[in-house]
């Protein structure tokens, strides 16, 4: 029997700091996000950052948090519920850090009768900190707990064209409303040192932009060249002019080198151009609004425009539960489910 499991990043139980920081334990301390050898990561996480970090996350958390509980989790659920209903096989939802957890996900399945799971990481791009470390555990998982379980997994679909068309029409459809002057597309930042590490065809020397435009083979693993192809698809579907629509990168933490330009410098320069007074934002990185396009774009970066001398800040939402968005993803399951 077949079965859908839906994974997505996670979030905390509560926006409260006991809850932050055994969520940020359970993320920082994964070594495809935090990249270094392990005593320097528990040093670094638990001795510094789990001292800090919390308290001023949970306040950002708590700003978005709604009566039904994290954003990410209800629309997921949404979606999930939608996604279920046009389908007839068992349908789950997984999250690589907090509840319901991957393994939570399978085991649903499982508890069904299924023996055969197709995995959807709601990733459009490919990263070590998102696609690889979640088809990496669910690896583990199965191997320890559910061994006469098979696991397929739907790879990052950055350029598939369905996808692009239901980006660009959502992207429209904010437009018409609020008007622009520009649009910037901001993706969550990663070092630039996980580009070069994720790359298992050795085709990068280094991490900056064009790096791989002379080697295809890379581009399945190249997060920085398949952001820029998702933006130059969907600007192409839009009919933009290259000087209506940039690229940025948001969300670093700490000293080392991230992937440029930074989307929170990039916005307060922008916010100075008399040409750009209605600036829209769309955070492709992520099909469900979460802490980063709610919190940093929505609230943030749009206080931060305006007192730059911007008029407004447009942040367009993500794909989230909508019912075009829901057909593509079922449609690629469907392909699969009658194989």
């Amino acid at each position: 029997m077949k079965g859908i499991l839906l994974v997505n990043l996670g979030s905390p139980k509560n926006p409260t700091e006991e809850d932050l920081r055994h969520y940020l334990d359970e993320f920082l301390m994964d070594k495809y996000v935090m990249d270094i050898p392990y005593l320097q990561r528990l040093l670094l996480v638990k001795g510094i950052i789990l001292r800090r970090r919390p308290k001023e996350t949970a306040k950002a958390y708590r700003k978005i948090w709604t009566k039904e509980g994290s954003p990410l989790i209800v629309i997921s659920e949404k979606f999930k519920s939608k996604f279920q209903n046009l389908v007839n096989v068992p349908v789950s939802l997984g999250m690589r850090y907090g509840e319901p957890s991957l393994k939570t996900g399978i085991e649903e399945l499982v508890n069904q009768g299924v023996t055969e799971i197709l995995m959807i990481p709601l990733y459009p791009q490919f990263a070590m900190s998102a696609t690889e470390t979640v088809t990496i555990l669910a690896e583990k998982i199965r191997k320890k707990y559910f061994k006469d379980v098979s696991i397929e997994h739907v790879p990052a679909f950055y350029n598939k064209m369905d996808y692009i068309k239901v980006l660009a029409r959502s992207i429209k459809e904010s437009l018409d409303k609020s008007g622009f002057d520009h649009l910037l597309f901001s993706y969550h930042g990663l070092p630039k040192r996980h580009i070069i590490k994720s790359d298992l065809t050795n085709s990068h020397t280094h991490a900056d932009l064009g790096c791989c435009d002379d080697k295809p083979q890379a581009h399945k693993y190249c997060y920085r060249h398949q952001c820029y192809e998702t933006t130059r698809l969907v600007a192409k579907e839009l009919g933009l002019k290259p000087e209506f629509y940039s690229v940025s990168f948001q969300s670093r933490l700490g000293k080392t080198p991230w992937i440029e330009p930074f989307t929170d410098v990039t916005i307060d320069k922008m916010a100075k151009k008399e040409s750009i007074n209605n600036l829209a934002v769309v955070i492709p990185t992520f099909v469900a609004d979460c802490l980063e396009t709610l919190e940093e774009i929505a609230m943030v970066a749009k206080k931060s425009f305006q007192d730059n001398g911007g008029e407004n800040l447009t942040a367009i939402p993500c794909l989230n539960e909508r019912d075009d968005w829901v057909e593509v993803v079922v449609n690629w399951s469907k392909n699969w489910i009658n194989k």
